[in-house]
């Protein structure tokens, strides 16, 4: 029996656990199944077509089985999420339930389950989760303010941070060789033009055309291109881009599925003097390595600074972008652990952004730029100072994630973070 590989999100289940029912949503292949399976006593697998046709034909079995019941790809038999949410009105104790599932309930015939099920996000490994870091500074701690001495040495360099993002986080992958997992990973993306997209509801009539949106989305990785731009760049050397009718589904679809994990624009209660904040979104996969095998790029391309793919326009390389999108993963899994959420701040002149903003209860703020270097110097905090001008005491720290070797604290007040050291 394999070692069960513990993940950040466990704290949040554990806690949840005085809960009947909870339902653990993201991407396939992110170890939903492992981690849920890990805490019930009775699994039903329903990608089974065994179990599916055993559920289907007696459902009341879902229900009677020994708790903690894990209802393993309960989309697979929609019925499974209002079985469980009628079982929950109807007294089911403290952790009978565990619904796991690539697909959000969306279907009007499923009701969302709220105030009933609550649900947890589960992502790709971060690199803590990997087991190949040891962080030594918390966001945590960060976004509770103390100003604690920041410190710490990793033996990271660009190098590995370029191998992290095209290894990917998904626990399946990680022991696989590099080739192989290439491989892996550009089977998973076929699986969701053939299957996901289809399983979710939306059929694709045209799957090069999904594929070429696809690239140009994985393209606009770290920006906040508009969705016109990004169709507009799906159509190289073709007459006609694809049709707004058809991308908007696509863009939906993605977020159903959980393979797009955008960050939104901050949208603060005080105006901070700020002025107009632009609404759009910052585009991510799921994971770095899916944009990265989209764009059939290896490391030698990353690191040559070459622009490849489709024109979308961004400040700085495609490397930039990616090591943004794994930052992105980082904070997003570091922000739920500490039940705060993350946005980008970005001026509608253009003349300020902020990359990430994570905003946690009692109104407590952490900015954080994510830089491609190892040094960073006054050009890349100037923004972080611009915001601690105007937000004062409710900006809790202000933090500067790079690529360099040491973790500690510049005069100014900014922390400097290798990514490496960043855990939650």
């Amino acid at each position: 029996m394999s070692t069960y590989r513990p993940r950040v999100v466990d704290a949040q289940l554990d806690a949840y656990a005085a809960l009947p029912a909870v339902a653990i949503d993201g991407p396939k292949g992110v170890g939903k199944t492992t981690t849920a399976a890990h805490r019930a006593q009775t699994v039903l697998r329903l990608d089974d077509p065994a179990t599916l046709e055993v559920i289907q034909a007696d459902p009341a079995r879902l229900t009677r089985a020994a708790a903690p019941v894990l209802v393993d790809e309960w989309q697979h038999f929609p019925a499974s999420w209002d079985l469980v949410r009628r079982a929950v009105d109807d007294g089911a104790p403290p952790g009978s339930f565990l619904l796991t599932g690539s697909a959000s309930p969306r279907s009007p015939q499923t009701h969302s389950g709220a105030g009933r099920i609550v649900t947890v996000r589960m992502r790709p490994l971060t690199l803590p989760e990997r087991g190949t870091t040891t962080p030594t500074v918390s966001l945590q701690s960060l976004l509770e303010g103390d100003g604690g001495k920041i410190d710490g040495e990793s033996d990271w360099n660009l190098a590995d941070y370029v191998d992290a993002i095209l290894a990917g986080g998904f626990p399946g992958m990680l022991a696989t060789p590099p080739q192989l997992r290439r491989t892996l990973l550009s089977g998973y993306i076929d699986r969701v033009i053939d299957r996901d997209f289809p399983e979710a509801g939306r059929e694709v009539r045209n799957p090069s055309a999904l594929r070429r949106w696809l690239i140009a989305f994985a393209k606009a990785t770290g920006t906040t291109a508009s969705f016109e731009t990004i169709r507009d760049a799906a159509a190289p050397g073709h007459a006609d881009p694809p049709a707004r009718s058809t991308t908007i589904p696509y863009r939906d679809t993605l977020e159903r599925i959980w393979i797009s994990d955008p960050v939104g624009a901050w949208s603060p209660l005080d105006s901070y003097g700020l002025g107009k904040l632009t609404a759009s979104p910052k585009h991510f996969l799921a994971d770095p390595a899916l944009a990265a095998v989209l764009l059939d790029v290896d490391a030698d391309v990353l690191l040559s600074g070459q622009d490849v793919g489709p024109r979308v326009p961004r400040n700085g390389t495609l490397l930039g972008g990616l090591f943004e999108s794994l930052a992105a993963l980082s904070l997003q899994v570091f922000a739920q652990h500490a039940q705060a959420g993350l946005a980008h701040l970005r001026t509608q002149s253009g003349h300020r952004e902020i990359d990430f903003l994570v905003h946690g209860r009692g109104r407590r703020h952490v900015a954080v730029e994510v830089k491609l270097t190892a040094t960073p110097d006054h050009h890349d905090v100037a923004h972080l100072l611009w915001l601690k001008q105007r937000m004062g005491t409710a900006l809790s720290d202000m933090v500067i994630v790079t690529t360099g070797r040491f973790a500690y604290r510049r005069a100014d007040g900014v922390a400097v973070v290798p990514l490496a050291l960043l855990g939650p």
